[in-house]
């Protein structure tokens, strides 16, 4: 149970579902309520399939790009600490920026937006895909194996519960509640990136120093 929430709360604050509910909005202004939880459904599948998918390939991709553990460590913590500074700065990022944006236009155009941009990269960006992999291999045997993948599918119930909602909180919270919280969100994201980077200089040092 230590392991499922303590990787259920990294890749909770990395994906931060709260902090993509303008954009959804934004996404879905004229659409009606069952074509919205149509939406959702969708996303979710696609959400689930892309991060058990790099999940359970990590070790396979790290393998056949010749990439060590540590190496990944330390891109993947890079990675994470970049989204982490963008969620604390208030997401100056494009996908916090959905009025007016081509993503809107084509949303309006009748595009499909439950893959791209929704499921991908605005949920299943490169930190939490980087920390799945990372995961992979970190955590093996199949009692971790069964942990992660239940972490990623209750991730994907938790998306699916506050994008359905997401009308509802968005006026509870409103613009400035949800910065907020995703300020916080930012500030965890970062600490979980520089742990990752302490880790794998800790290691490569140590190998140097023995």
């Amino acid at each position: 149970m230590e392991l499922f929430f303590a990787a259920l709360g990294s890749l909770f604050s990395i994906v931060d579902p709260l902090g993509v509910i303008p954009i959804y909005l934004a996404l879905t202004h004229d659409r009606t309520t069952a074509q919205r939880n149509r939406i959702v459904l969708v996303t979710m599948f696609y959400f689930a399939l892309l991060l058990l998918g790099f999940y359970w390939a990590g070790t396979y991709i790290l393998t056949f790009f010749g990439i060590s553990l540590d190496a990944m460590r330390l891109a993947g913590g890079l990675i994470i600490l970049s989204t982490g500074l963008t969620l604390l700065r208030g997401g100056g990022a494009p996908r916090r920026k959905p009025e007016g944006s081509s993503m809107v236009e084509e949303a309006d155009r009748g595009h499909d937006i439950t893959f791209s941009p929704l499921a991908m990269p605005l949920l299943a960006g490169p930190g939490a895909i980087s920390l799945l992999i990372g995961m992979s291999t970190e955590y093996p045997g199949p009692e971790n194996r069964l942990v992660i993948t239940s972490v990623i599918l209750a991730l994907g119930i938790i998306t699916y519960i506050i994008l359905r909602l997401a009308p509802l909180l968005f006026r509870v919270l409103g613009r400035s509640g949800i910065l907020a919280i995703t300020k916080i969100m930012g500030f965890i994201t970062m600490a979980v990136g520089i742990q990752f980077m302490i880790t794998a200089l800790s290691n490569v040092l140590g190998t140097i120093l023995e």
